[in-house]
């Protein structure tokens, strides 16, 4: 009886967190496509200023959420997971809703990096539904999560796009915080959360114990790297997309050009994401995600010589499929090695690493292009992924490491 209720509650936990990443997720692209509009209504700025401060208000909550990360799922792991959802879900609804009654570019900049601090919400969802899922189906659920993040991400620009262009920017920003604050109630309201109890001999462990015990953990160190590495070859050619579609198409709707070619890729990444997940439950998930890395490294290189849009939105379809496996494959990786009283650490650090590619993979992408071509932007991100092969299958041929043990022989030495 006991287990079947606990049944009904962890498949009734999925359904709203599902729901609740596909909200937020939602919000954190929701404004790019007036970004630099709304910031142009606050005075009269050149074109050049505008730019400047779209760039840096875009990216700010990137930069306080890697910071932050970490620090929400350690407070998870001692605390819970839904205090902390709905914390952090309230804090991204009141950011959000004091953005629509901003009047100067600093304070906009200001509330952005506010709800980077409170973005720890997607991490802790991550961790919440991993702690309580089997390890031998980590990847399936991990990748129907996933699904929901993305359909978020997709929809995002166009629903922020529709919303502001119907009601103006305000109201946009209203909205939009209403539907974060329903998630956070339907968190608040809906989830049962069955706290796991630790072993009587479970440590608690420092925060310099834990980043020493990833760095010298071969396997989760790799991971984390090339889960920077997917997040900055998907952002590196994001902001440049529009630019090279306008080279391959006469059309004078390149905005909604760029935007179906963008989704491409999170299409495909929809379509297979679960798939994937699934598949390295049943044969190992370094074996699939040695597989992805190559097969994003085939799939990316042709974008740099297509002719014809219609060529480059079929290859960026397929590398969506690629990739759509690699964030699943990567967390339930983290997920299996971590043990159980850090596990929302871990997945925090693993998300900051995803920031930290979401940082740098813009900045990448712009330097390269400028000097050499944005065609060479896709050979750049392909190296990239090759390069995560090469370390994965490396890591592969040393022996396993048993993270708990390298936890305490660094908590040893620490003390020593």
């Amino acid at each position: 009886m006991k287990e079947g209720i606990y049944l009904v509650n962890q498949k009734r936990n999925f359904y709203i967190i599902w729901i609740s990443n596909f909200l937020v997720a939602g919000t954190a692209t929701m404004i790019m496509p007036f970004l630099s509009l709304y910031i142009d209504t606050m005075g009269d700025f050149s074109d050049s200023y505008v730019q400047k401060w779209s760039g840096f208000v875009f990216g700010i909550t990137f930069v306080s959420a890697f910071l932050m990360s970490p620090i929400w799922g350690r407070i998870a792991d001692r605390f819970g997971y839904k205090p902390i959802l709905i914390i952090t879900g309230f804090g991204i609804s009141f950011s959000i809703l004091l953005m629509g009654f901003v009047h100067s570019v600093e304070a906009f900049f200001l509330l952005r990096l506010f709800m980077g601090v409170v973005t720890g919400f997607i991490p802790t969802s991550l961790a919440f539904i991993s702690s309580q899922t089997p390890k031998e189906v980590a990847g399936k659920t991990l990748g129907t999560l996933q699904m929901g993040s993305v359909s978020g991400t997709l929809f995002g620009p166009v629903l922020g796009g529709f919303l502001a262009d119907s009601f103006g920017f305000q109201y946009t920003f209203v909205i939009t915080s209403a539907v974060i604050a329903f998630a956070a109630i339907l968190i608040m309201v809906g989830i049962r959360e069955t706290k796991n109890i630790p072993a009587s001999d479970a440590h608690v462990y420092s925060r310099k114990t834990v980043l020493s015990g990833i760095i010298h953990h071969r396997l989760v160190f790799n991971v984390m790297i090339i889960t920077a590495l997917i997040q900055i070859g998907n952002f590196s050619i994001q902001p440049l997309l529009s630019l090279y579609v306008s080279g391959l198409s006469d059309s004078s709707q390149v905005a909604l050009l760029a935007g179906i070619t963008f989704s491409a890729a999170g299409v495909g990444n929809l379509l297979f994401a679960r798939k994937w997940g699934q598949l390295g439950d049943s044969i190992g998930y370094e074996k699939v995600l040695s597989f992805l890395l190559i097969l994003a490294f085939l799939f990316i290189i042709p974008q740099a010589f297509v002719t014809e849009l219609w060529q480059l939105i079929i290859l960026r379809l397929l590398f969506g499929i690629a990739v759509g496996g690699l964030v699943p494959i990567t967390t339930a990786l983290v997920r299996r090695e971590s043990p159980i009283e850090i596990q929302g650490e871990m997945m925090g650090y693993n998300t900051s690493f995803r920031f930290f590619g979401n940082i740098i993979g813009p900045m990448l992408g712009g330097i390269v292009s400028g000097y050499i071509g944005i065609s060479s932007v896709f050979f750049v991100t392909g190296a990239l992924f090759l390069l995560s092969y090469l370390v994965l299958t490396s890591t592969r041929k040393k022996p396993d490491q048993d993270f708990e043990k390298v936890l305490l022989n660094e908590e040893a030495h620490q003390q020593a």
